[in-house]
C-alpha cells in the first residue's frame, strides 16, 4: 500500500492573505456576539429580573431569526455584489448588537437579539460564497482552517474580556465592545474590499422565489443539504450540557472550567491552520475520514468518562476538537465545490439556514434525552454520544458521495 503523498500547495497573494485575516476577524466578532450571551446569564437576569425560561428565550431568538432569514435572503443572495451584500447585512448586525448594549428592560433586549439575528445569521454564507469566489478548492481547505479558528479565539481571547467588561461596567458594556470592534472591521471592509461580482453575468435577473426554488431542486446540492445538517446534528448535540457533565460528571470545580476552555481554546487555534492545509496536501475526504474517526472515538470515550483528573480531561477535550476541526474544515471545503457560480450565494445561504435550524433540533433532541439525577449528575449523556456517533458513521457516507461529485486534482 503507497503512502499519500502530500500535493504542492500554492501560495495566497498578498490581496489574499488581507482577505482571509478580515473574513476570519469578522466571523471572530459574529461568533463573539453569539456566544457572549450564555456567559452573561448570571449577571443578566438578575440585573433585569428575568427567569431562567426567559433568558433561555433570548438566547434562542437569535438562532431562530438567523435560520428564517437566512432562507428568506437565499433567492437575493446571487443578485448583488457579494461585498455590497456584506456590508448591508454586517451594517444591520452592528446595529442589532447595539440595541442590545442599550436595551432597558427584558422585551428591547428579545427585539435586539431578533434583529441582531436576522442580520448575523445571513453573513457566515455570503463569507462562504466570497471564499468559494476568491479561493480554488485546492486553496479552501487553508482558507476554511484560518476563517475557523475565529470560534477558538472568540472562546479564549473574546469570552474572558467580555466577562472583564461586565463585571467593571455591567451587562450592557460587552456588547458596545462588540460594536466598536464590528465598526473597524466595517471600515475596513469598505475601504479594502475589492468588489466581487463576477457572479452577476452567469445567469439572467430571475424572480428571487424562483432562484430559491431552483436551488433546492438540485439533486446533488439536497444531498449537500441532507450533509451539512447531519452534521450539524452531531456537532451541536453535546455542546448544550458540556459544562454541567465536566462539573457535575467528571467531578471538575467550576473554577478550573476556564483552564480546560483556555488550553483547548489555544489547541483548536493552532490546529486548524494545520487541518486546513493537510485538508489541500493530502485530500479532503482523506482528512474528514480521519477526523471522522477520530471524533467517534474521543466521543465515546468523553461522554462515559466518571470523575475524571484534570489534565486527563484537557487532553480528552483537546483530542475532540482535532476530530472536530478535521470535520468541520474539509467537509465545508468540499461542499463549497458542489453548487455553480451563477447559485453560490443561495446554495450558502440555504446551507447556513438548516445549520441553525438543524443545530437547534440538535439542542431539544439533547435537552429530551439528558436528565438530571438526584446527586446532580447528568444521566443518558452517553446515549448523545451514541447517537452522534451514528450520524458521524452516516455523514461519512454521505461525503463519499460528495467527494465523487468534487474530484480533487
Amino acid at each position: 500500500m503507497s503512502t499519500p503523498v502530500a500535493a504542492p500547495v500554492r501560495s495566497f497573494s498578498s490581496y489574499q492573505k488581507f482577505v482571509v485575516a478580515l473574513l476570519a476577524f469578522l466571523q471572530f466578532t459574529i461568533i463573539l456576539d453569539f456566544m457572549i450571551l450564555s456567559p452573561l446569564g448570571a449577571v443578566l437576569m438578575p440585573s433585569l429580573h428575568i427567569s431562567p425560561a426567559q433568558f433561555g428565550s433570548v438566547v434562542s431568538a437569535y438562532a431562530f431569526s438567523a435560520g428564517i432569514s437566512s432562507l428568506l435572503a437565499a433567492g437575493f443572495a446571487d443578485r448583488f455584489d457579494r461585498k455590497k451584500l456584506l456590508l448591508f447585512f454586517y451594517t444591520g448586525f452592528v446595529l442589532g448588537t447595539l440595541m442590545c448594549g442599550l436595551a432597558p428592560n427584558y422585551h428591547m433586549l428579545l427585539i435586539a437579539r431578533v434583529v441582531t439575528g436576522l442580520f448575523g445569521g445571513v453573513i457566515g454564507s455570503i463569507v462562504l460564497a466570497i471564499t468559494t469566489d476568491l479561493f480554488e478548492l485546492d486553496m479552501r481547505g487553508r482558507v476554511m482552517g484560518y476563517v475557523q479558528t475565529a470560534f477558538a479565539a472568540s472562546q479564549i481571547l473574546g469570552i474572558p474580556a467580555g466577562l472583564f467588561v461586565s463585571n467593571h461596567w455591567g451587562w450592557h458594556a460587552p456588547f458596545l465592545m462588540i460594536v466598536a470592534i464590528s465598526a473597524a472591521v466595517g471600515v475596513l471592509i469598505w475601504l479594502f474590499l475589492k468588489p466581487i461580482n463576477a457572479h452577476l453575468a452567469l445567469h439572467p435577473d430571475r424572480n428571487p422565489f424562483h432562484h430559491l426554488l431552483m436551488t433546492v431542486s438540485v439533486p446533488r446540492y439536497l444531498l449537500a443539504f441532507a450533509a451539512t445538517s447531519l452534521l450539524s446534528i452531531g456537532g451541536f448535540m453535546l455542546m448544550p450540557f458540556g459544562s454541567a457533565f465536566t462539573v457535575h460528571n467528571l467531578g471538575i470545580d467550576m473554577d478550573k472550567l476556564p483552564t480546560i476552555y483556555l488550553i483547548t481554546g489555544v489547541c483548536a487555534i493552532f490546529m486548524g491552520p494545520l487541518v486546513g492545509r493537510a485538508s489541500d496536501s493530502f485530500g479532503k475526504f482523506k482528512v474528514f475520514t480521519f477526523g471522522t474517526a477520530m471524533s467517534i472515538l474521543m466521543v465515546v470515550v468523553y461522554t462515559n468518562l466518571g470523575v475524571t483528573p484534570l489534565s486527563w480531561v484537557i487532553v480528552v477535550n483537546a483530542l475532540m476538537f482535532v476530530g472536530i476541526f478535521s470535520r468541520m474544515i474539509p467537509s465545508q471545503a468540499l461542499t463549497s465545490a458542489i453548487p455553480e457560480p451563477a447559485s453560490r450565494g443561495a446554495f450558502m445561504a440555504v446551507s447556513a439556514s438548516l445549520q441553525q435550524v438543524s443545530g437547534g433540533l440538535a439542542s431539544l433532541l439533547a435537552g429530551w434525552i439528558v436528565i438530571e439525577g438526584a446527586d446532580g449528575k447528568l444521566e443518558h449523556f452517553n446515549t448523545l454520544g451514541y447517537i452522534m456517533v451514528g450520524t458521524a458513521l452516516i455523514s461519512l457516507v454521505m461525503m463519499a458521495f460528495i467527494h465523487r461529485l468534487v474530484p480533487e486534482k
